[in-house]
């Protein structure tokens, strides 16, 4: 019998502090009983490196997940939400329930960095790309069998639910659904749910539109549906998120100033498109979200890179390598320099001057070969007069085994009215910070870290 008590972590992306009122009865019925605090979070505020903080109780300067995505110097080549567990360093909280408990168990449902992790069961998306072109939607889990009675239990993974302008609740009900069944049917000693959902209609239309209210219901029921399956097998349950989305208005195309001043290079193909070639650049930005890493070919060139930078609109400060330091998160695979937007702007990956040069896959939901994140993803293209009957064209398309380019997605950023990277604004944590939730009150304290998380869960199992 195992000696730690189960917890169920939920994920809810995007929650905040000022949210928990009448729209969300079931996290805040764990308050109730619990507590619920802001979160002090790590920089950047992105999922990839905030969650691996918090599973390891590290800053991204020691686990070595500078953003969600980031260049690879020695393959010339942008890398961007990558899955394997290998790449997060440091103990998981998982590997030191073990040390305290040889049968802890651990179920990782749609976590970052799902794949090759030391756990008893994980599912993540994972399409399959046959040579014809097509993409068919698929999962990857531990042990392989269990995405395939998941998926025979509740159908197919809705990737296009999950992410691009189909993304709505459908994932997020697939997600707490699978969680539920896992979790009942084999009684893990941790589980850690992702719920996806708040994320979309945050950064399409901010957090202040009228909408997000009924976004906050249907993610808070979906997440009752797992409180209530954890609490009735006498789990404790914590509901945490990874950042607040703030208001923008304003995108900062950084890589296109870097092009016009003579940093960055493209490669123009026989396709007619260009594509950003990093190996010949002498600087180009990874863009993520409010954060941009800018990496610098010859360190002669750093200073002027710097100065050009501080001097333009929307970019509130640059940080050097020592000043990365001080924000836990230098690190080798880190920029040279570290760009932060102004609150109200985030920064494009654009760096053609000329729509009609864009390559091919920045009018798709690509997010695999775009060389950064790219939010405008989750809208269709305003220009499209039939937008549907084009989706319905591709479809069609790829049922009959033909080769098609589902490129329905836009170029115009402003359509993006929410984001996040940023730390939160001192005395507005509880608009702008994330937020632990917890059925518990032995670890109640009046402060709360990310970084701390992974202590404060392990004390709630086995005690001090």
């Amino acid at each position: 019998m195992s000696k730690a008590k189960p917890l169920v972590v939920i994920n809810v992306v995007g929650l905040t502090h000022s949210m928990l009122g009448q729209n969300t009865p079931h996290i805040s019925a764990l308050a109730a009983t619990g507590f619920s605090r802001p979160l002090h979070t790590v920089f950047p505020a992105v999922t990839c490196s905030v969650q691996s903080s918090l599973l390891t109780g590290l800053q991204p300067t020691e686990h070595g997940i500078v953003g969600n995505g980031w260049y690879d110097r020695d393959l010339a080549e942008v890398f961007f939400w990558r899955q394997s567990n290998s790449l997060v360093h440091g103990e998981r909280i998982y590997d030191a329930g073990r040390k305290f408990d040889s049968s802890y168990t651990t179920a990782k449902m749609f976590w970052w960095y799902n794949m090759y992790a030391n756990v008893d069961f994980s599912v993540t998306p994972r399409p399959t790309y046959p040579a014809d072109g097509r993409k068919v939607f698929d999962s990857y889990s531990q042990p392989t069998n269990l995405k395939d009675s998941l998926q025979d239990r509740l159908g197919t993974f809705p990737l296009m639910k999950f992410w691009g302008p189909g993304a709505d609740i459908g994932s997020s009900t697939w997600i707490a659904d699978a969680s539920v069944h896992v979790f009942e049917t084999y009684r893990p000693s941790l589980t850690l749910v992702y719920l996806p959902h708040l994320d979309y209609n945050l950064q399409r239309y901010g957090p202040n539109d009228s909408r997000i209210e009924q976004d906050i219901v249907a993610v808070d029921a979906e997440a009752g549906k797992v409180i209530r399956s954890a609490q009735a097998q006498g789990a404790d349950v914590a509901v945490v998120s990874e950042y607040a989305i703030t208001p923008v208005d304003e995108p900062v195309h950084i890589n296109r100033l870097l092009r016009e001043h003579g940093f960055l290079q493209v490669r123009r193909e026989q396709t007619g498109w260009e594509t950003l070639d990093c190996g010949a650049s002498k600087a180009f930005a990874v863009a993520d979200h409010q954060v941009a890493h800018v990496y610098i070919k010859d360190k002669a060139d750093v200073d002027s890179v710097r100065t050009l930078l501080e001097g333009i609109s929307g970019i509130e400060c640059v940080l050097s390598r020592e000043k990365q330091k001080a924000l836990g998160v230098d690190h080798k695979r880190a920029g040279e320099l570290i760009v932060i937007a102004e609150q109200q702007c985030w920064f494009t990956y654009y760096f053609w001057f000329d729509d009609k040069r864009a390559p091919d896959y920045a009018r798709t939901v690509d997010i695999h070969r775009k060389p950064g994140y790219d939010p405008v993803e989750l809208f269709l293209d305003k220009n499209l007069h039939f937008p549907k009957l084009r989706i319905a064209k591709r479809l069609v398309q790829k049922k009959l085994g033909f080769r098609y380019l589902m490129d329905v997605i836009g170029l115009d950023a402003t359509v993006v009215k929410g984001s996040h990277g940023r730390l939160p604004i001192a005395g507005r944590e509880e608009t702008d910070a994330p937020v632990l939730v917890c059925s518990s009150r032995a670890i109640e304290s009046d402060e709360f870290t990310i970084t701390g998380l992974k202590k404060q869960f392990l004390r709630l199992q086995f005690g001090s």
